[in-house]
């Protein structure tokens, strides 16, 4: 999967509090500060590779429409790990480069 700097902010996000919570589309457009066509696409590419599961929560206030919860599978948090890892490891080895 092409780690872009949009991939590694969502991933970032996802794996906050362990990857083990239960986080909400529009709270991760906050964090990472994408908008949603390039957020969902994101997602939907994390769950076909099934690193992350998502599943839908019902609104309380009568109305509102029902609302989709993303979290990583453990397969996900593995690879997310790796992927950050070497998105790290890469960023050092450019600035290296610039800086010489």
């Amino acid at each position: 999967m092409r780690m872009s700097s949009q991939t590694v902010a969502v991933l970032h996000a996802l794996k906050e509090g362990g990857g083990r919570t239960w986080s909400y589309g529009y709270d991760l457009s906050k964090v990472t500060g994408l908008k949603s066509g390039t957020l969902y696409p994101i997602l939907a590419r994390f769950h076909d590779e099934g690193w992350l599961k998502s599943k839908w929560e019902q609104s309380a206030e009568p109305g509102r429409p029902p609302r989709h919860l993303y979290r990583l599978t453990a397969a996900g948090l593995t690879a997310a790990s790796r992927a950050l890892e070497t998105a790290s490891a890469k960023s050092r080895t450019q600035g290296l480069a610039y800086e010489s």
